[in-house]
């Protein structure tokens, strides 16, 4: 019922479209059922190569494709560069929270919505996080090499239940025409795209933002293909931030904030450690 209402709204107010028309909206769809199932079937579809449960690699194979007319990579803290170039190296311990009244909304979606296909089982109580979280790197190249694709598998720990199945990419977004990072969450027969725009801090701090302007900038994308129709519907009420930086004892840190109408929906705050240390 809760995905049949989902459906509704992206056929209300969404916009027709296609993968031809917005090239920078390309990403994976789901099926009926999401977990790591994504992975292999992207790379089928697509002719890949998919490596798993690698020890090297990153959201980000070259922090400077980021760069743009609004945007140095130069000028972003180096222990941020390297943990987004090579995620895998890295530990993350994660604190969550969420906020009344807007996590009684929050609760709906993941036990109506992603319990049943396994996606976006966001934690509702700061308990759900206690054991921590798994975090898999999943690289995605095409036959000769180059890199198509990351994938970032989180689970709860001691369970299979799925935070994230994400795909991470660079975006040129055709407003402003910004290097973004893009990430595609698949859900059946469409995905959740959240496109990020990224800004230096003055301290060397990296934020990255979905506040964008309108259709075609950063912002929060419910992607869905009905009855072989592509519909796509951007919700503006819907805003996701990220701060990553280096705290007071040299240690790295991301503050992450989803905002829904204006009220705080959910903060999860990650302590990131490099493997070597």
């Amino acid at each position: 019922m809760g995905a049949q209402f989902i459906y509704l709204l992206v056929w209300l107010f969404g916009v027709r479209t296609s993968f031809e028309l917005d090239p920078w909206l390309r990403g994976p769809l789901g099926s009926d059922y999401i977990g790591d199932q994504p992975y292999e079937e992207c790379a089928r579809d697509e002719g890949l190569i998919v490596y798993r449960n690698v020890v090297s690699g990153g959201l980000i194979d070259n922090f400077d494709r980021m760069k743009s007319d609004s945007f140095e990579p130069e000028s972003i803290n180096g222990k941020i560069r390297r943990f987004y170039e090579n995620t895998a190296g890295y530990r993350m311990d994660v604190q969550a929270q969420s906020y009344f009244p807007a996590n009684i909304a929050l609760w709906l979606l993941v036990s109506t919505i992603s319990r049943k296909v396994n996606q976006l089982n966001f934690p509702i109580q700061a308990l759900d996080t206690a054991k921590g979280m798994t975090s898999e790197i999943i690289l995605l190249n095409t036959p000769d090499g180059r890199r198509k694709y990351t994938g970032w598998l989180r689970k709860i720990n001691g369970t299979d239940r799925v935070i994230y199945t994400g795909f991470y990419m660079i975006e040129r977004t055709p407003i402003n025409d910004t290097n973004c990072i893009k990430v595609v969450f698949p859900m059946p027969d469409g995905n959740a795209t959240v496109i990020l725009k990224p800004v230096a801090g003055r301290n060397g701090e990296l934020m990255l933002s979905s506040n964008g302007t309108e259709y075609g900038d950063a912002g929060f994308y419910r992607v869905q293909k009905l009855n072989n129709v592509l519909r796509v519907w951007r919700i503006n009420s819907l805003q996701e931030s990220f701060r990553v930086y280096i705290d007071e004892h040299e240690v790295l840190r991301c503050d992450h904030h989803v905002r829904f109408l204006g009220l705080p929906v959910i903060s999860m705050r990650y302590r990131m450690e490099d493997n070597k240390l």
